[in-house]
């Protein structure tokens, strides 16, 4: 034990130290979490939307899958998710003095560069809203659907387009806005201001009904897009969702007010998979991603290579040497007690039962049997030869009182064990 203590004091101090990261992790409550994730407590996440519209009863929950296979009917939430092909409006002005400088291209660089120092790790691990599921995207709102999409900042992508949609950037020294209804609706019901930050303003096709505009400059911020049988809910201030900005004005109720006429009795679900949250599956789905035979046979694999490492390969290996030397002085300290004491008889009962129960393994009977029954159950599987020697060794035992009778008994004992790794003889 004592050999041994260093390695449990590591053992116990590497514990101590995942167990404490683990509690530290969980006490930040969601700082790892990407940016408007509903898992992040920090500032900038929606942690505090979610648990609102939960403990209003409204039926949320979060969407950790592809959106290529949403359920007809559903309101999808995406809060400042990223599209493939994303690109900034505006005019390539080249000033022709060293090959052109694209002002454009500057400022998405530059807003990217800012967008991974505040996201961090989290910008690469949060997929990208591809082709494909952008095209089911639109068919599910097309066939009744809803989409609520707070784009982050002024970024034109193919969704947007393809509802006719075009975003204008705010100017950044507009900060926190004050938004208004820009006309009754059961959207804007019961709402008096919004306070937010804008990012961008909205360029509305026709049909398109505006929910709130800006106060002074009454362009519009959040509006309804018709598409197909469903409808597409734009917001350019997506920081209107964040933690820190859902208890300033009306904005707590305009969210309620809008899941509400959104969703009803239908689930809202905001997306975690393009926050980065995939959704791990199980053992068994993993097992049988490829078709439940697969599964089988991994499974039959896992119980073959245990099965063949309950087997140990090789010659067998000779004892330590201290090991062998304390078995010898044990052995001759434990015949001297018998011989002084004249435990001959003892001895030999001892010896025989070690051997019946080796031999009862062999035979297949309880190592309890005596070894009148190991031995007919010996000659029953073909074993007459250990049959025979474990009726000579325990006639032998029976009349043991001498020295030299005892060691008859541990001779015949030996020869019945060499045979024991023997095959059987067939008899003529």
């Amino acid at each position: 034990m004592r050999d041994r203590f260093p390695l449990l004091l590591v053992g116990f101090l590497v514990f101590v130290a995942v167990l404490g990261s683990f509690l530290v992790t969980g006490a930040r409550r969601g700082a790892f979490a990407d940016r408007l994730s509903t898992f992040r407590s920090e500032p900038d996440g929606a942690r505090a939307l979610y648990l609102v519209l939960e403990q209003q009863h409204r039926k949320v929950q979060r969407l950790q899958k592809s959106l290529e296979h949403v359920e007809p009917g559903r309101a999808l939430v995406l809060l400042g998710v990223r599209f493939e092909g994303e690109h900034t409006k505006g005019t390539a002005a080249f000033d022709g003095s060293d090959g052109g400088v694209d002002p454009a291209k500057e400022e998405q660089e530059a807003e990217e560069l800012e967008d991974f120092d505040a996201r961090g790790f989290s910008a690469l691990r949060a997929p990208l809203i591809g082709k494909e599921e952008r095209e089911k995207l639109l068919e599910h709102v097309k066939n009744g659907g809803t989409l609520i999409y707070a784009p982050w900042g002024a970024h034109e992508n193919p969704l947007l387009e393809a509802v006719g949609v075009s975003l204008v950037k705010a100017a950044a020294k507009l900060e926190v806005r004050t938004l208004v209804a820009a006309q009754p609706s059961r959207f804007t019901s019961g709402l008096e201001r919004v306070e937010t930050p804008v990012q961008a303003f909205l360029e509305l096709p026709p049909g398109a009904v505006p929910l709130l505009v800006d106060e002074l400059l009454e362009q519009p911020v959040v509006a309804l897009v018709p598409w197909g049988q469903g409808r597409v809910i734009v917001i350019g201030a997506p920081e209107l969702a964040m933690n820190k900005r859902l208890a300033l004005a009306d904005n707590a109720l305009f969210w309620s007010t809008l899941s509400a006429e959104v969703a009803g009795e239908r689930p809202l679900s905001f997306d975690e998979y393009h926050h980065g949250f995939t959704g791990q599956p199980s053992m068994g789905e993993f097992a049988a991603r490829y078709g439940l035979q697969y599964a089988v046979a991994q499974l039959l694999l896992g119980v073959a290579l245990w099965a063949l490492a309950l087997k140990r390969f090789g010659r067998q290996r000779d004892p330590a040497r201290e090991l062998r030397v304390g078995a010898t002085d044990a052995l001759a300290a434990t015949s001297r007690i018998y011989r002084e004491g004249k435990h001959h008889p003892h001895a030999a009962e001892a010896i025989v039962k070690e051997l019946a129960a080796e031999l009862a393994a062999k035979a297949g009977v309880s190592g309890r049997s005596t070894p009148t029954e190991i031995s007919a159950a010996l000659q029953l599987r073909g074993r007459a030869d250990l049959a025979r020697a474990l009726l000579d060794v325990f006639a032998a035992a029976q009349q043991t009182h001498t020295d030299a009778e005892l060691q008859q008994v541990a001779r015949l004992s030996a020869l019945a064990r060499r045979h024991l790794h023997q095959p059987a003889r067939k008899t003529p």
